[in-house]
């Protein structure tokens, strides 16, 4: 009975050090999926808007494809939109077909290893290519003061990141999580997460670094990123900020005319 029960020790240590090592080697690949085009709460809608294709050269020299949305690049303000772990540009078609509405420019970029493109994405990978974008649209004549930020489910990391201690007009985090440590924890509570992460994405330590005015909006059923995590994320903001959480949405929000308004008087507000 004991060499039983210690056999079982050992098999059961065992499988959770496989299990371990798994998640470390392809913890990757459970994070980000660049190859689902119909991920749930996505929808592919018609492109009522006119656009060009741009390319966006990183600094690791991967080429980014883009879609720029041009309306007056000197006079209007213009949204970069970052998006999240999943799917492709035209998963996004229903906001953007929303944006072209807007009195803005917007552009859209498909990460590293996301929408055909060269590169594996990363954490790190995520922010250079941000700041490439950044780059790419200040070299049109673009000012700071008239980008908005605009950071979907993954990509408000990356808009909170690269957000800190800027002069942008403006920073919008649809369904913002307070870092992908606790994320991890809610969906993998018997692993040593913050041992194994490499990346790691803590907007919650960073969140207080912003200066630009911030809206964050996050669906009260949302079953991916925790409400309570957005709602944590828009009390330590220190500057300026407006909330949206409308009790009964989801983690991909439904761009009804409650949300387009909010939207609409955010950037009304930016000066």
């Amino acid at each position: 009975m004991i060499k039983f029960f210690y056999n079982s020790i050992i098999i059961s240590l065992v499988i959770y050090v496989i299990i371990i090592l798994f998640v470390y080697f392809f913890q990757r690949s459970l994070l980000y999926h660049p190859n689902v085009k119909n991920f749930s709460g996505y929808q592919i809608d018609n492109i009522n808007f006119s656009y060009k294709e741009v390319k966006i050269i990183n600094d690791d020299k991967i080429e980014l494809r883009a879609w720029l949305h041009e309306k007056d690049l000197i006079k209007k303000k213009t949204l970069i939109f970052f998006h999240g772990n999943a799917g492709q540009l035209n998963n996004r078609n229903y906001k953007l077909n929303e944006f072209s509405k807007l009195d803005i420019n917007f552009v859209i970029l498909a990460w590293r290893g996301f929408n055909g493109n060269e590169g594996s994405p990363s954490e790190q990978g995520l922010y250079q290519d941000a700041n490439s974008v950044i780059k790419w649209i200040k070299n049109k004549g673009v000012k700071e003061e008239n980008i908005i930020l605009y950071g979907e489910s993954l990509g408000t990391g990356v808009a909170i990141e690269v957000g800190q201690n800027k002069n942008f007009s403006g920073i919008i985090l649809e369904a913002p999580y307070t870092s992908m440590v606790e994320l991890a924890k809610k969906y993998y509570p018997f692993l040593p997460v913050r041992l194994l992460l490499k990346d790691k994405f803590e907007s919650i330590k960073k969140i207080k670094n912003l200066k630009s005015p911030v809206l964050v909006m996050h669906g009260g059923a949302d079953q991916i990123v925790p409400f309570n995590m957005g709602k944590k994320i828009f009390d330590e903001i220190k500057t300026k900020k407006y909330g949206y959480f409308p009790k009964f949405d989801h983690h991909m929000m439904t761009y009804n005319s409650e949300l387009k308004l909010e939207l609409d008087k955010f950037i009304k507000t930016l000066n």
